[in-house]
């Protein structure tokens, strides 16, 4: 389906516990990299507000 290649944080380092993401035109696929035949597949604009949320801390209370 994508043509796109994985990418992970860097802080990741050798890590295989991480979130992968690639872009696929239009919209956004994120996966675990240790489950990765389940994946999320986001716009964008999804995927910014998701990560606005998670850098203010307005998830913390679900963790």
């Amino acid at each position: 389906m994508a043509n796109g290649t994985w990418q992970k944080s860097s802080y990741s380092g050798s890590n295989d516990d991480c979130v992968e993401f690639r872009s696929t035109g239009a919209l956004v696929e994120l996966r675990e990299s240790d489950d990765d035949d389940v994946i999320l597949h986001a716009t964008p604009t999804a995927v910014a507000d998701l990560l606005r949320a998670i850098k203010s801390g307005e998830l913390d209370h679900h963790a």
